[in-house]
């Protein structure tokens, strides 16, 4: 039995903190399988947002909802064709409550897999931009998890910013763990965040 992949590891420490009828949301929608993952666990009276820059992305996530949906246990769902770094002001835009009442933050990095156009990355700057607001619309004991890519080109520029980021935070606000393979650098890994 070998450890727990990154991704299976963020899905656990989400379920650990989020169940039905939370608010959660995926900072970056790609091929839906956190949002999926998040809207199961939130069930038909949850809500989740997804966001995205590609409608690709959107509508992969909505094929991939759709099994939900037919069987009437998809959640209050609102997939956002925008930077994830506007995140706070969407959801305020379309529920102001849900503010500091989110469980469950996820972000997947990098790129849109399955695309063809690889040239089109999520980047240093609007990721943290995007990580703050995800703080600020957590409850207290809501967690952010955070899968970074180093391998490609702009990743590892990326996960050294989220890294230092998550490293600053003062431990009164959050606490930060890392999850990594130590002998594989350019491996995904994981970070995540649970707010105090």
């Amino acid at each position: 039995m070998g450890f727990l992949s990154v991704l299976s590891m963020a899905h656990k420490w989400i379920a650990e903190r989020t169940g039905p009828g939370d608010i959660a949301i995926d900072a970056t929608a790609g091929n839906g399988v956190d949002t999926l993952a998040l809207a199961r666990l939130v069930g038909p009276k949850g809500t989740i947002y997804a966001f995205d820059i590609q409608q690709e992305a959107l509508d992969r996530t909505r094929e991939r909802l759709s099994a939900l949906e037919a069987e009437t246990l998809l959640p209050d769902t609102h997939l956002i064709h925008q930077s994830h770094a506007r995140m706070a002001e969407a959801v305020q835009s379309i529920h102001a409550p849900h503010a500091g009442l989110v469980s469950a933050v996820m972000f997947n990095l990098g790129y849109l897999p399955g695309s063809g156009d690889l040239s089109i990355i999520t980047e240093p700057t609007s990721t943290i931009s995007a990580l703050e607001a995800a703080l600020t619309l957590l409850r207290r004991g809501g967690v952010i998890t955070c899968v970074l890519y180093p391998g490609h080109p702009g990743g590892a520029e990326e996960a050294a910013a989220v890294e230092a980021w998550a490293a600053a935070l003062p431990q009164s606000i959050a606490q930060s763990v890392i999850y990594r393979q130590l002998q594989r650098i350019d491996a995904p890994y994981l970070i995540a965040v649970e707010k105090r």
